[in-house]
């Protein structure tokens, strides 16, 4: 007989002792009469039920307060406060710092301190111009250690409401829930245990046995044992969605496994100034090994400092100031992946103007629509919402006579397919683009309207170094991927989402992510 099966046995001798078939056992004073575990008795409690009306029990909750590890401590030791006062020479006075430093624990002094002056057990005489501490009182009552002693042995019910709250503001005693079993007699009672048969064998059935025999009833609802699985976390799931979003939409995905890239492929050919606040030490993590780069297009460099310094051919006069070569080789990690779509822009326009030749302008333009996803680095200052790196979401169309409304379709219906329908567009400003656009969705949450993007024109400084056709205009347009998926998984603080605080369960729970089309707001059209 297994040990389960002996608790069970005790268990039923034991109700079958009590006079009224009404009266009850506590599956906890019971485990404790008995010396055993609680959790062996419950257990036995689950098996006798299985037998279907052999018992009745009903689970009860109990509160009862345990001392923690500081009130052990207390009982044994005395109080923080008690402990100052038996510090204190009796018919003298002692420094306050050679007081502190005769308690070895500082948690103990300080707080003992404070304690015993609350309750004037002390003073500080400062006369003889040095804080000496003495004695107020010849004999006091170490009460915090008598109320702990009470609950220690299990007397907590004498104290009253003032005394336990005390205790557990000062986190000496801690109240513990307890769930226990009611058990009575069921109506099939009987103190021998048959376990119904599970099965039905050939050698009942020649005997004849099977007409005498319980059997155990199917459960035919229960459900089997989940399967070991792998789970995706909800980045990935949200990544995977807009990945597809953008493959039906005709996009490209762009190769970004370069997280290191040069100044002059995150910054300088993306018409940002080398002075710009961006490009600072606090917003930016510059690379010291290597610290530069050394494989860039010297035709395209020189195309891109006169630029800077003075506009070039574009019809612009630049920024007016001394462009440097140095500025531009050293390493960062890169701040956006609009790096990647000026390298696959730039490469477009090579591969263009060697397939044309002398001809130019006069070749049909293969239109353009790159996307990525992927990390980015800033040197940010870590909240609730901010990372020092993230995910960018990023869309690229290039083709000839393209507008501004064209950037607006775009959009809107990239974000129909997300379920986002009331999308404003907000005038806003960026080196490269020209014009610029914040793109905002109203939040039922939040109750307002909130930025979800950056989206814009690239501007004749950016694409005329490239050396792309003077009709060819590029649309782009940028989101995280992080905003979105907290909205959708209902997280507020971003270290919920990535880091070493992250809980798994969250991952091993959620469903495969489905961003639900939205209802219609009833909100103003979209605007510029």
């Amino acid at each position: 007989m297994s040990d389960q099966e002996s608790l069970s046995q005790l268990l039923l001798e034991k109700l079958n002792l009590l006079q009224s078939p009404n009266e009850k056992i506590n599956s906890l004073d019971f485990a404790q009469e008995n010396q055993f575990e609680h959790q062996k008795i419950v257990g036995a409690v689950k098996s006798l039920q299985s037998l279907g009306d052999l018992i009745q029990s009903n689970q009860v909750e109990s509160k009862r307060f345990e001392l923690t590890d500081e009130g052990e401590q207390i009982v044994e030791n005395g109080s923080h406060e008690f402990r100052v006062w038996s510090a204190i020479p009796n018919d003298g006075s002692i420094l306050q710092s050679d007081l502190m430093k005769s308690i070895p624990d500082s948690n103990v002094s300080k707080l003992g301190f404070a304690k015993a002056m609350s309750n004037k057990w002390i003073a500080i005489d400062k006369s003889s111009g040095k804080p000496m501490v003495k004695r107020n009182l010849t004999n006091v009552k170490d009460e915090i250690r008598v109320l702990l002693k009470l609950v220690q042995s299990g007397a907590a019910n004498k104290l009253n409401d003032s005394q336990r709250n005390d205790l557990k503001k000062r986190k000496l005693i801690q109240e513990i829930l307890e769930k226990s079993y009611d058990i009575q007699r069921g109506q099939n009672f009987q103190t021998t245990i048959e376990k119904p048969e599970t099965d039905l064998n050939a050698e009942m059935i020649t005997r004849g046995t099977w007409r005498t025999k319980k059997f155990k009833e199917y459960n035919f609802n229960a459900k089997g044992i989940a399967p070991d699985r792998g789970h995706l976390h909800p980045l990935l799931k949200v990544r995977e969605q807009f990945r597809q979003i953008f493959l039906e939409m005709g996009f490209e995905e762009m190769s970004t496994n370069n997280f290191v890239e040069s100044s002059f492929w995150c910054f300088d050919t993306l018409f940002v100034p080398q002075k710009h606040p961006a490009r600072d030490l606090q917003d930016t993590f510059y690379i010291s090994d290597p610290a530069e780069c050394k494989d860039i297009p010297r035709d395209y460099m020189e195309r891109i400092r006169s630029v800077h310094e003075n506009g070039g051919d574009c019809g612009s006069i630049g920024y007016q100031y001394e462009w440097k070569e140095s500025e531009t080789r050293k390493n960062v990690l890169r701040t956006h992946t609009t790096a990647v779509s000026a390298r696959m822009l730039y490469r477009a326009a090579q591969e263009f103007k060697r397939s044309s030749g002398a001809s130019g302008d006069d070749k049909e333009f293969k239109p353009l629509k790159f996307f990525s996803i992927d990390r980015v680095f800033r040197n940010e200052t870590l909240d609730a919402t901010h990372l020092a790196e993230f995910s960018q979401i990023e869309g690229v169309v290039a083709d000839r006579n393209l507008t501004l409304g064209h950037l607006m379709g775009m959009i809107k219906a990239f974000f129909e397919k997300l379920g986002i329908n009331d999308i404003r567009f907000k005038p806003t400003y960026n080196p490269y683009t020209e014009p610029s656009m914040e793109m905002y969705s109203w939040h039922s949450g939040f109750g307002k309207w909130v930025e979800i993007g950056n989206s814009g024109l690239f501007r004749p400084e950016m694409l005329k170094p490239m050396e792309l056709p003077d009709d060819i205009n590029v649309l782009g347009w940028g989101l995280s991927l992080e905003r979105p998926t907290m909205i959708k998984y209902g997280i507020s603080n971003i270290r919920d989402l990535v880091g070493h605080k992250i809980d798994l369960q969250m991952v091993y729970d959620n469903p495969v992510c489905i961003l639900e089309p939205r209802q219609q707001q009833q909100q103003q059209p979209v605007t510029v």
